[in-house]
């Protein structure tokens, strides 16, 4: 089945779209990437995204727009990664969306919303699309996240040791497979959220993030400010645990640097970036890691994976691509398999990754142009991932 996979994570600056054949035989799912693209946003949409996020408050009409919006957004790159990626020839789009709100309070998840209406996707590309995958695990008492635990750990089970997936979008999330255990899946704090909103801040909307790492690589991390910022009660939680914009904001950071007046900009930006290697880095040693395997667009910020390897000096990085999954479209690829399991009767959780009371079916489908027909449901759910080269 070729299935073409949509994601937007919490950084909000572009589409992600990768496409895969997926088949499953036995225990083992099969996936053959046929190849990824990045759409941007347009800026005006990526502005309302932006001027809608938590803090700030909104109206009915901006969520509507943005609904609208984003599905058109989505319908676009679905459309260009069946043209590009799979010759004209899909049989099946999973669109994430783009998270607007994820509802935690006293470490419960009470809902979470995804915008992009997938039938703007269904009528531009004529293909069924699963979406709102995420609701499903939040009612059966998980976290919503995160999601691609599933992948991880159906890959990471090859591997030996204690092995771990580490993804670096604007937060963090890490899933954990150590020997005779179930997978533990987390966010593990922010990565870029922080860092983009502290440059956004800083060079008065003149850049939306630090660039190659380089305003934080020319600074020194303060103590202080690392002090206050690892002082959040959230790193002390216990997994499973999942937050996102919601906390971790600009006037969150300004609280925070209000205790800490003068500091320089590449300083500060140096003490952020070492939060994420600092906090990722206790995750690994609570839990025993011997190996970590990383994604995301934080693998791009060489000062930030500098920092990881300083924080972890025993322990190999290694990007996703080494796995066959390349790191910019590793959660893409990942919610096509998502989408692949749904679409043939399987649940796409790890109750042990979310907290959830089982593991569930997820997400809606919208047919497309003609009549649904789904496949017979498969006798079981796959153990294993196996990545064709």
């Amino acid at each position: 089945m070729r299935v073409i996979g949509l994601m937007s994570g919490t950084s909000h600056d572009a589409i992600e779209a990768a496409a895969a054949d997926l088949a499953l035989h036995g225990d083992t799912l099969h996936l053959r990437s046929l190849g990824h693209l990045s759409v941007p946003y347009p800026d005006d949409l990526r502005n309302l995204i932006a001027a809608t996020l938590p803090p700030a408050t909104t109206t009915a009409r901006d969520v509507c727009a943005l609904d609208t919006g984003i599905g058109h957004a989505f319908a676009d790159a679905a459309e260009r990664a069946r043209h590009e990626l799979c010759a004209d020839a899909a049989d099946l789009v999973v669109s994430h969306g783009q998270t607007l709100y994820h509802w935690v309070e006293d470490g419960t998840v009470r809902g979470t919303l995804q915008l992009g209406q997938p039938a703007w996707i269904a009528e531009r590309t004529g293909l069924p699309v699963v979406s709102d995958l995420r609701s499903r695990d939040v009612a059966a008492g998980g976290q919503g996240a995160p999601l691609v635990s599933m992948t991880d750990a159906l890959l990471l089970r090859a591997l030996p040791g204690t092995p771990a997936a580490l993804n670096l979008g604007g937060i963090a999330n890490i899933t954990v497979v150590a020997p005779d255990a179930a997978p533990l899946a987390f966010d593990t704090g922010p990565a870029n959220a922080l860092l983009d909103a502290a440059v956004h801040h800083f060079t008065g909307g003149a850049a939306h993030y630090d660039r190659d790492g380089h305003r934080a690589a020319a600074g020194r991390t303060d103590p202080d400010l690392l002090r206050r910022l690892l002082a959040d009660p959230y790193y002390r939680r216990p997994a499973p645990k999942t937050t996102g914009k919601e906390h971790f904001h600009l006037p969150y950071l300004r609280r925070t640097l209000h205790t800490t007046p003068g500091l320089d900009t590449a300083d500060v930006l140096a003490t952020l970036t070492r939060l994420t290697a600092v906090t990722v880095g206790d995750a690994c040693r609570a839990h025993r890691v011997t190996e970590l395997i990383v994604s995301g667009g934080g693998t791009r910020n060489p000062t930030l994976m500098r920092m990881l390897a300083e924080e972890l000096p025993d322990v190999p990085l290694r990007p996703s691509d080494a796995l066959g999954l390349p790191a910019m479209a590793k959660e893409a690829l990942a919610f096509a398999a998502l989408g692949f399991l749904t679409f043939h009767g399987l649940p796409g959780t790890v109750p042990a990754g979310t907290g959830a009371r089982r593991a569930t079916l997820l997400g809606s489908i919208t047919p497309g142009r003609t009549p649904l027909h789904l496949p017979a449901p498969a006798p079981r759910p796959p153990r294993v991932l196996r990545i064709a080269t």
